[in-house]
């Protein structure tokens, strides 16, 4: 299939339709930049949706986090269900970066952690780039990481066919050359293992066995299995093995790219010896030759990436090649939440280079390391075909870009911007969140009381803290003696009406996959509250969220300004009882700012409600279970939900969760597990059938 079809139940309605029609005509006209502004709940993705379908291009969608472009591929899957979606962040769990402190002579070593999960989904991203149209990928900023050159990626890519000749051993070799590993006894991915004539291999991309019978030199059979039962899944005519890392090199580039290495070690050599750096040039010397010799014996190294520049063949100086340029030079490309990420993308490449220089200086790299880095934002931007930046809050720099471009194309108007799109109105008519501001005297205890409110109405509640600590110990106090009020009676006892708070918080040092159960556990009702810092703004589609609360406002800076306000009101913008409270003894600038603009989008969706006679209801959107968190079942979690306090939409989701954890226990042969799970389900759909008969 290379056309994209969107898949909806819902077709465009407030101020969609507008956005759509505006966004698509600027494209059309070849403009290089839009901008969409829209509010929080506004539908700003299924407009996204609509104008890749429209446009039917190659698309990449450049989010600011992981947490948040996971949620966008999950959105843009459903959307999307016979296109290839893909999720492309960073692979690693735990990052440690190869580093020197000349102060203390400390040199620290690479240390990872690779998920294998999201290791897969790229491979798999770039795979479907190099093999089909219809391809849209949600990336964080690691986008703009070296990746490897495509055409050596494609030009070393394998395809076998079901009938051709070919000699068993030559294939071995060329897995081999592709960095594929021969396991016979563990076949994991990424890995192939030889039975006779029975060759079978799991690519780097999926998670199912590709079984390959030879006769003689013939390739008699394919057949793709399933990796945990190893039952037949469908006959292949043919299929395609790419390689199973991204950093590879054909033989004839390899012998250049080696002495293209040798001959910078000898000029570094030269000049570290004449500087009197004995240490550092034997350092340097014995180092790199190791390298060299596992390149030419293996293909591969340990920190590759260092040589990127020899390997493909380019000039000092020159950028590396990333996702991007995997994709075709006519690609459309999304920046999601663009006054976020625009920053991180130009800050990028300065950090990057002040860590490699020191590793230079003494001794432990070649100075082409330094060419194994992010893009600089000037080259960023040169790789951009055309660009659409969607944000509730865009910067001063993204509506500068359109109003110069539009500016240039109709220069005796001023008022004509038609590359700035506005939805404000949202297809519930739901208006955006009232808002208080209470003391910062005794916030915790009003906070409390808040939250038993909502608890009440099965609503969630966010709180934004202003430090790491803050949230935990703020999600530690609201465990222990948020079941009451001060004015209750004894303390760690639940007041007459009260319930204990469910509580738990979010940062950036909980887990990718972690973060995204948490979010969901939030939906479900695990939890009736989530502490957090900054990772509760932008886009994150909670619509179970009536209450955001942000203590500490008045601390101006960036974790309390204008942005940072309108973000976090937009979490309570989903529900109909939405509603902010700001606990400040005063009112900053940003504050005034925030909501100001706050009232002026309520009084144009208010008028706009009275106008087509809209009465706003509450998004009502289903709890997907992630295929992109697949990785991090918690079967065995004690499951703290009680069906009995749920309603029945809660108790629908909660059902269709639990039988797809038991489907996916017994598919992998946990089978005391899916019979748990199984009984759990009997007996909740005993509570329902007993509630339905008192009602």
């Amino acid at each position: 299939m290379n056309k994209f079809i969107l898949k909806s139940k819902f077709k465009p309605a407030g101020d969609q339709p507008r956005a759509i029609e505006g966004l698509l005509k600027s494209l059309k006209a070849k403009n290089r930049f839009q901008t969409l502004l829209g509010v929080t709940g506004s539908g700003k993705t299924f407009t996204m949706a609509n104008i890749i379908e429209k446009i039917n291009k190659p698309t990449l969608v450049i989010s600011h986090n992981k947490t948040l472009a996971a949620q966008l591929a999950s959105e843009f899957q459903e959307f999307f269900p016979n296109n290839a979606v893909h999720y492309f962040v960073s692979y690693y769990d735990y990052y440690q970066p190869e580093a020197y402190i000349p102060r203390s002579d400390t040199y620290i070593e690479k240390e990872t952690q690779i998920n294998e999960e999201i290791d897969r989904l790229r491979n798999a991203a770039t795979q479907s780039l190099l093999s089909r149209k219809d391809v849209l990928i949600v990336a964080s900023v690691s986008c703009i990481y070296g990746l490897g050159n495509p055409g050596n990626y494609l030009d070393l890519a394998l395809t076998i066919k079901k009938g051709e000749s070919l000699k068993r051993d030559k294939l071995l070799r060329r897995l081999t050359d592709l960095q594929f590993h021969r396991n016979d006894i563990d076949l994991q991915r990424g890995t192939f293992r030889v039975q006779g004539d029975v060759v079978e291999i799991i690519l780097s991309s999926e998670d199912s066995i590709i079984r390959m019978d030879f006769f003689g030199d013939k390739i008699e059979k394919i057949e793709r299995l399933d990796a945990i039962s190893g039952h037949h899944m469908e006959n292949l005519k043919e299929f395609t093995i790419f390689p199973a890392k991204h950093f590879v090199t054909p033989e004839d580039r390899l012998k250049d790219a080696a002495d293209g290495i040798r001959t910078e070690l000898a000029e570094r050599l030269s000049i570290l010896r004449s500087q009197g750096k004995v240490l550092e040039a034997a350092r340097l010397e014995q180092r790199t030759n190791f390298d060299l010799e596992m390149l030419t014996n293996t293909g591969f190294v340990s920190g590759i990436e260092n040589y990127s520049r020899h390997m493909e063949g380019r000039e000092p100086g020159s950028p590396p090649s990333t996702l991007i340029d995997y994709f075709p030079d006519d690609f459309l490309l999304f920046i999601d939440e663009s006054h976020q990420t625009i920053p991180q993308i130009g800050a990028m490449y300065e950090g990057d280079r002040s860590r490699k220089q020191n590793l230079i200086d003494y001794g432990f790299r070649l100075p082409s390391a330094l060419d194994n880095r992010p893009l600089k934002f000037e080259e960023f931007k040169r790789k951009i075909n055309q660009v659409v930046f969607v944000s509730a809050t865009p910067a001063e720099y993204e509506i500068k870009l359109c109003l110069n471009q539009d500016k240039k194309l109709n220069p005796k108007s001023s008022t004509l911007h038609p590359s700035i799109v506005e939805q404000l109105i949202r297809p519930t008519g739901l208006i955006d969140p009232t808002i208080e501001i209470k003391p910062i005297k005794n916030q915790v205890d009003d906070l409390i009381e808040r939250i038993q409110e909502r608890i009440k109405k099965h609503q969630r509640v966010l709180v934004a803290t202003l430090t790491k600590r803050m949230a935990e110990e703020l999600t530690e106090y609201l465990k222990e003696d948020g079941i009451h009020p001060v004015k209750s009676g004894k303390a760690g006892q639940p007041s007459a009406g009260f319930n204990r708070v469910k509580v738990q918080y979010v940062h950036s040092d909980v887990d990718t996959f972690d973060r995204l159960e948490i979010l969901r556990d939030l939906r479900l009702g695990v939890f009736d509250v989530l502490v957090g810092i900054n990772l509760l703004r932008e886009g994150l589609d909670l619509p179970e969220v009536s209450l955001v609360a942000i203590l500490d406002a008045d601390k101006e800076g960036f974790l309390r300004s204008e942005t940072f306000f309108m973000q976090m009101m937009g979490r309570a913008a989903r529900h109909l009882d939405g509603h902010v409270v700001m606990y400040a003894d005063k009112i900053t600038g940003s504050m005034k700012r925030a909501i100001d603009e706050t009232n002026r989008r309520r009084k144009v969706q208010e008028d706009y409600n009275k106008k087509h006679g809209i009465t706003p209801k509450t998004i009502l959107k289903k709890i997907q279970d992630s295929r992109l968190s697949g990785a991090k079942e918690k079967l065995e979690e004690k499951d703290a939900r009680d069906p009995s306090q749920m309603d029945k939409q809660e108790l629908k989701f909660y059902l269709d969760e639990l039988n797809e954890q038991m489907d996916l226990a017994a598919r992998n042969l946990e089978f005391e597990t899916a019979a748990k799970i199984r009984d759990r389900i009997t007996e909740i759909q005993k509570i329902t059938k007993l509630r339905g008969k008192k009602n």
